[in-house]
């Protein structure tokens, strides 16, 4: 009897073992969260500086799942308010192989000018003004860091991951970031990304989290610098997904049009 005991144990603990999650299992979760195969929405985005006051802006974002696995991604924004920076376009393909630069466009209406965003640029320099890098605007690959289970933790009621992430890439912004993901929809509520230092840097909280047609999305994202003061929302509004949109619109000569 003792020793069916033991082999029923044994066999639980092999079987605990064999189930548990890496770091890099929860990550490769996240990144396959369902979201369609091509998406459509309005942004809303607020810039707040360190005394309060608001700039506003609105945009259109498309963007499609492309390739044999639909592991990549053609994504395209136009900036449609204020005056001063409508028709600004931003063209993004991103890569989900490890070491491959994502391609990165930004059109300039004023200059009349097409600006290609690339190597240190995207990782370290902020997208128009705002606390989001160029490289937090496009799709990351997940072998582009290194990740850890470092718990759960409950945040307003829901069960979330702690994974710690650190980029492979020293050109990145941040040494490195821990994020809370809830458990049952794969969406980071709160990512903390730190500088060279070790120093807390800029603090992202997701909310207003919700079904639409049947996909997970945060609807609102709330980027704060701790270091400047200085945030930015950005709300997603209208989102729809699986709509008609064509890849080989997914080029610069769109972007500078000003319209899919």
């Amino acid at each position: 009897m003792k020793r069916t005991i033991l082999a029923v144990a044994i066999v639980a603990v092999f079987m605990t073992v064999a189930t548990a999650q890496t770091g890099r299992d929860i990550a490769q979760k996240v990144k396959d969260r369902p979201d369609g195969d091509t998406r459509q929405s309005e942004l809303s985005m607020k810039l707040i500086n360190k005394r309060g006051a608001v700039r506003e802006r609105r945009l259109v974002s498309y963007s499609i799942d492309v390739g044999e696995e639909k592991r990549d991604r053609k994504s395209i924004m136009f900036f449609e308010y204020p005056g001063d920076v409508k028709g600004t376009g931003f063209l993004t393909w991103d890569y989900d192989e490890p070491g491959k630069d994502d391609d990165k466009w930004l059109y300039l209406p004023a200059m009349k000018k097409t600006r290609r965003i690339s190597g240190s640029s995207a990782r370290q320099d902020y997208f128009m003004g705002s606390d989001f890098t160029y490289d937090d605007m496009g799709s990351r690959s997940v072998d582009e860091d290194t990740h850890e289970l470092l718990g759960e933790e409950i945040i307003d009621g829901y069960k979330c991951w702690k994974l710690e992430s650190v980029p492979k890439d020293k050109r990145d912004i941040f040494s490195r970031k821990i994020a809370l993901i809830r458990q049952d929809c794969l969406i980071p509520v709160r990512v903390e990304y730190y500088d060279k230092l070790g120093r807390l840097h800029r603090r992202l909280e997701m909310s207003d989290i919700a079904r639409v047609d049947g996909f997970w999305v945060a609807r609102k994202m709330h980027m704060s610098n701790v270091q400047t003061g200085h945030q930015t929302i950005l709300e997603i509004k209208n989102p729809k997904y699986n709509i008609p949109v064509e890849e080989a619109k997914f080029n610069v000569t769109v972007l500078e049009k000003g319209r899919l």
